[in-house]
């Protein structure tokens, strides 16, 4: 079993920055891919960004040159630098872990990005 966790989200201006962070517990060394989704208020959950256990990173074409996915795999630990955010990034962020061939989840966290 995997646990995710996230954290970081809030209140941000337009253009402005966030730093999303995720940390998993549990068997960890069987994490391969990690990644990030969102998912805006009557919108189904989509695909951010993802990071594979080699540090191949994958990235939506509406967030590529903004956003930063990176993971410490020492410290279990995933983050999503989002830089120049605008108010359609507003949604609920989820980290993921794909271990022992299914998905694990966080809850979320929220950011609005409003002016």
């Amino acid at each position: 079993q995997v646990q995710m966790v996230e954290s970081g989200g809030g209140l941000v201006q337009p253009g402005g920055s966030l730093r999303l962070a995720c940390t998993a517990s549990g068997t960890t060394s069987a994490i391969d891919i990690m990644g990030w989704y969102r998912q805006a208020p009557g919108n189904e959950r989509q695909f951010v960004a993802t990071i594979s256990s080699a540090g191949n990173t994958n990235y939506a074409d509406s967030v590529k040159g903004r956003f930063t996915v990176s993971r410490d795999r020492a410290k279990n630990t995933l983050t999503l630098q989002m830089n120049g955010l605008k108010p359609e990034d507003t949604a609920v962020y989820y980290c993921n872990a794909g271990a022992y061939g299914r998905i694990y989840w966080g809850k979320g966290t929220l950011v609005t990005v409003s002016p």
